[in-house]
């Protein structure tokens, strides 16, 4: 069977969803979500990347997060993907609760069911990388020790 998640609203694996209402800390300050953290991390040191972590919901933290007229840090192709497995990691090392979810999903596959995200999740014709539902399992892994 193949878990497919999206919304952070949806029981019991919206928890899955970058969205959803868990903070994380990290660097050493607290974020909202694991949401809030990653696209902060795109504007590393500076203005922006603060704004991001104040932002008062998820979607508005990506929205800062995707504004096209802010310069992206240089490396930021080369570094997203260990940002987010940091975010991942945090949040569900953080809360036993959906810890505990992640960990009673055995060995299923795990899936963002996004049709317009062809790289963190499965787009539009199901054959994208998935790269969320990747770090989940790999973090699921790291948690079973």
């Amino acid at each position: 069977m193949t878990i497919y998640f999206y919304g952070a609203d949806e029981v019991p694996y919206g928890c899955f969803s970058n969205f959803s209402a868990h903070e994380v800390e990290l660097d050493g300050l607290l974020w909202p979500t694991s949401e809030h953290y990653y696209q902060a991390q795109k504007f590393l040191g500076t203005r922006q990347a603060e704004l991001i972590r104040r932002a008062g919901t998820p979607l508005r933290a990506a929205e800062l997060g995707r504004d096209s007229s802010k310069p992206l840090r240089r490396d930021w192709e080369r570094v997203k993907d260990d940002v987010m497995r940091r975010a991942v990691g945090a949040k569900f090392r953080a809360h036993d609760d959906i810890r505990e979810i992640l960990l009673a999903t055995g060995d299923e596959e795990i899936v963002e069911d996004t049709s317009t995200d062809h790289y963190w999740g499965r787009g539009r014709t199901g054959t994208g990388r998935n790269m969320l539902g990747r770090i989940l399992m790999r973090t699921r892994s790291q948690l079973r020790g």
